[in-house]
């Protein structure tokens, strides 16, 4: 299966559209774990329920915690930092947050675990966190530092953990969101450095729930327990930075509803960004997820664009730099590939058809591209359902509404 993009360059005749995005899948993962650790029933308003928060949720069931799914409004009927269950085997598939989350989770729970995952996943780097758990007193066992694990959790772990948070900050926010577990309490210090954004994120929610983090120079002391709320999520700014940068490239004026400028989401630097670049130096450390949607635009803008602080992006879905210098020579457009990025210089792309790499956001920001110019083909496009099931549908819609008499 494939999808062939629309250019629609110079046939623009209504500028100013709006489109509607799933919630965010950041904030949707984690109001689903915070909530499970509740007292009482919450109630998460416009989640999304992409593959990865379906996999969330059903692992969630497999560990004893009711959750009921209507539409995108989910009730999970949280166990009050104490799990129902002693043991249990589930399955992450190629979810990364729900990878890193529920096997903190299971690490600072009494019981035996196991955690399998998608062969996707088991080339993703867990080893950091491991190492963590294990010092903090979970026996964990693994092949290579990777899944499946056996997990033998305490719920009475060291009161002091140590994340090397280099490769991802999801460790951490792992353990804090699952700190409330340990019944003395638990203070966590970081080493290596890593954007902070969705560390923010995850502090903002675990205080909205009532749980307080007192952070100082990379420490944090986890204090409190989580009270059971109704919770509404904010679209996702990820999925909306696909629609921004099609207005760069394309001269439009096309909206995201409900993303408003104060997000707590980390990417909302993206969109910022997009206001006065054309081109330059841009570390996207902080907001590696768009690295992918500048690089496809990049040969339309007027100055060379140079990505640095993305290294740890080769170990996400795909080697993401070596999945961006790809498909730009496919295109014929010029480009360098760095050890901590790729820089790309002003091009007019060639057809060719987008290797996805088992990749969503491979496939939804080399669209954007397709929209300027002629031949550009999606493989395997169906790897959106990963976060936007109707990514493809949403962009039709947007093409006819920009060109419709």
């Amino acid at each position: 299966m494939s999808y062939l993009v629309k250019n629609i360059y110079g046939k623009i005749k209504h500028g100013s559209v709006s489109v509607q995005v799933p919630g965010s899948k950041s904030i949707t993962a984690r109001a689903m774990l915070i909530a499970a650790l509740a007292n009482g029933e919450s109630t998460l308003v416009n989640a999304q329920l992409s593959d990865d928060c379906a996999t969330f949720a059903e692992c969630l069931k497999s560990l004893g915690i009711p959750c009921s799914i209507s539409g995108t409004t989910v009730k999970i009927c949280g166990c009050g930092g104490i799990l129902p269950v002693k043991s249990a085997k589930i399955n992450v598939g190629s979810a990364g947050t729900a990878a890193r989350f529920l096997t903190a989770l299971l690490a600072f729970s009494n019981g035996e675990f196991i955690v399998d995952s998608s062969e996707q996943m088991k080339k993703r780097p867990i080893e950091p966190l491991i190492q963590s758990l294990r010092a903090a007193g979970a026996a964990v066992d693994s092949t290579g530092g990777t899944f499946p694990l056996t997990i033998r959790g305490t719920a009475s772990p060291a009161a002091e953990i140590t994340v090397d948070i280099t490769k991802s900050s999801q460790y951490l926010s792992a353990l804090l969101i699952s700190g409330v577990c340990a019944k003395n309490g638990v203070k966590l210090h970081t080493v290596g450095r890593h954007g902070l954004d969705y560390i923010n994120m995850t502090l903002n929610m675990m205080w909205s729930f009532g749980v307080t983090v007192e952070e100082e120079d990379g420490s944090y002391v986890v204090n409190g327990s989580y009270a059971a709320k109704k919770y509404d999520i904010e679209p996702d700014v990820s999925a909306a930075c696909y629609f921004y940068a099609a207005n760069k490239i394309l001269g439009a004026d096309i909206s995201v509803r409900g993303v408003l400028p104060h997000s707590m989401q980390g990417d909302i630097k993206f969109i910022n960004l997009l206001k006065n670049f054309n081109g330059g130096k841009v570390d996207m450390s902080s907001f590696s997820d768009q690295a992918l949607t500048l690089a496809a635009i990049a040969p339309y803008l007027e100055k060379p664009t140079e990505i640095v602080g993305i290294a740890h992006t080769r170990g996400q879905e795909c080697d993401r730099i070596n999945a961006i210098c790809y498909n730009l020579r496919q295109m014929d457009v010029r480009c360098e590939e760095r050890e901590d990025g790729v820089k790309i210089y002003p091009s007019v792309p060639q057809p060719a058809t987008i290797k996805t790499f088992g990749d969503h956001r491979v496939a939804m920001a080399f669209a954007i591209t397709g929209l300027r110019t002629y031949g550009i083909e999606i493989d395997c496009p169906e790897v959106c359902s990963k976060t936007f099931k109707n990514y493809f549908e949403v962009l039709d819609s947007l093409c006819c509404k920009l060109t419709q008499n």
